[in-house]
């Protein structure tokens, strides 16, 4: 962290109210603290912290001023890290979490800084990892996701996180609300879509936990070997149907010759990856789950995205992400991915007959 960052002021840090939290909760914690935002995830914040003895934490906080009250829960994501911790899913070391909205603004809670790569980019990638590592990192990608739905609710501690029954009809209507409440303008499209796909939900099975928002550059990789060293960005996470989290993982994980890009610059395009098809074959060998229904997922998660990206972008026009982001020269971009999704949902729900 560049020495620059300990004198700096940002947005979203209250330098003496979280430096007395550290002091008074953090064990073995020097004064000054350096912080510096974090690049990537465009819901909650999250801020690399330094301390005088070059100790590093992550805090993660609801973002800037107005927040819809059923979003942007730091005690849930809080709770959920904690009870993974046990667990064979690789998730960021908890330290603390803050309720007290005087400290800082707003909760925040604090993890251990698990370092290494990110991968949002081809350029990350290639600069990383080798064409070789890249099939071995997709194959964790779906390895961990396994993982992650094997772990029961109940013995974890999270068997209250959320009703198992209904999952995708709940979506539905949560994503439902949140589009009437953020909207910049209407999109029949969205409302189309979902009115179909809540006319033809699967029976769900056994509910697991979900992540809610489960792709490559939301985990922490092993600089040396590839591993997945964390899983982040647990905000949306919940109890109900695991497919969810596989259709929205094929949603992200582009490949060569899509037209179609949900992130910016994805990463999976890289050469070496696996193909969405073999991903999808990996997870239903190692699962035992049956993703005859698949392209239903797909569906539900292109017009999942669609929300968001749009509630994204009303929160970025409200300047609740602070000053000097990058995303200000992509708004026009943004919108146009927004409809672009709505047609992939709207394709993909028709590929079911």
């Amino acid at each position: 962290m560049a020495e620059e960052a300990r004198a700096a002021e940002l947005d979203g840090i209250d330098r003496a109210g979280v430096e007395a939290w550290f002091t008074e909760h953090v064990e073995g914690v020097e004064l000054p603290l350096a912080f510096e935002r974090i690049s990537g995830g465009r819901s909650n914040l999250t801020y690399g912290v330094l301390d005088a003895a070059a100790h590093r934490w992550a805090l993660r906080r609801p973002p800037l001023g107005e927040r819809l009250a059923s979003a942007h829960d730091m005690a849930r994501e809080h709770r959920v890290i904690a009870a993974l911790q046990p667990t064979p899913v690789p998730v960021p070391p908890v330290v603390g979490l803050c309720e007290d909205e005087s400290v800082n603004g707003a909760p925040f809670y604090v993890m251990g800084f698990v370092d290494g790569p990110i991968l949002r980019s081809q350029r990350d990638v290639v600069d990383a990892f080798d064409e070789a590592q890249r099939r071995a990192i997709g194959e964790r990608v779906v390895d961990t996701l396994v993982a992650l739905h094997a772990v029961d609710p109940d013995e974890a501690g999270l068997g209250e996180l959320g009703r198992k029954e209904d999952y995708v009809a709940r979506q539905l209507r949560r994503w439902k609300g949140q589009w009437d409440k953020s909207k910049a303008r209407e999109l029949e499209l969205v409302d189309d879509v979902h009115d179909r796909l809540a006319a033809r939900v699967p029976e769900q099975g056994p509910a697991t936990i979900v992540h809610g928002d489960y792709r490559l550059d939301n985990m922490i990789l092993d600089r040396a070997s590839g591993e997945v060293a964390a899983v982040v960005d647990w905000e949306l996470c919940t109890l109900g149907d695991p497919l969810a989290d596989v259709g929205l993982l094929m949603v992200y994980w582009s490949q060569p010759g899509d037209g179609l890009i949900p992130l910016w610059d994805a990463p999976t395009i890289a050469p070496g990856f696996p193909a969405r098809a073999e991903l999808g074959e990996r997870y239903a060998r190692a699962s035992g789950r049956d993703l005859s229904q698949l392209d239903f997922y797909v569906a539900l998660g292109y017009w999942k995205l669609a929300v968001i990206l749009e509630g994204v972008l009303a929160r970025f026009a409200a300047g609740q992400y602070g000053e000097g982001d990058e995303a200000d020269e992509r708004l026009g971009e943004s919108l146009k991915i927004v409809d672009d999704l709505a047609r992939a949902a709207d394709e993909a729900e028709r590929r079911l007959g």
